[in-house]
């Protein structure tokens, strides 16, 4: 995680790909908690960048208008398989274009692993656009 974690911060890409490995490597690795903000923003990382194509940066920004309108998130337990593809297996691959690709293709594994929850996170994350187009308004 932190080799492929310098990699996506030394990036460069004003896209910021680092906050795709943060999301993909969170809902992967989902802990019973009192907390349940990390899998929820996790869920909804991967979800804006999957289903919705956003980049790393609006995914980010939508964390923090969510982080505004609420403190307390749905809990969300994890699949007993999380998905085929882990960090060791983007750090396989050459740094560059193709290492990218396959941090995205990483990122739709473990969206595709927590599917029975792919209702209630877009649920979820619909609320923050509802809230934001309100106070815009």
């Amino acid at each position: 995680m932190h080799d492929l974690s310098y990699y996506t911060l030394a990036h460069g890409d004003p896209t910021f790909i680092h906050q795709h490995l943060v999301d993909a490597y969170g809902a992967q690795h989902v802990r019973r908690s009192r907390s349940t903000i990390g899998a929820a923003f996790a869920l909804a990382g991967l979800y804006l960048a999957v289903e919705r194509g956003f980049t790393g940066r609006q995914v980010q920004q939508m964390h923090m208008r969510m982080a505004r309108r609420s403190k307390q998130w749905p809990r969300f337990d994890p699949p007993a398989d999380v998905g085929p593809l882990t960090v060791a297996d983007v750090l396989a691959v050459e740094p560059g274009p193709l290492r990218d690709e396959k941090l995205m293709e990483w990122c739709a594994s473990v969206w595709s692993a927590w599917s029975s929850e792919h209702g209630r996170v877009g649920e979820m994350v619909a609320l923050t656009d509802d809230s934001d187009t309100r106070r815009t308004s």
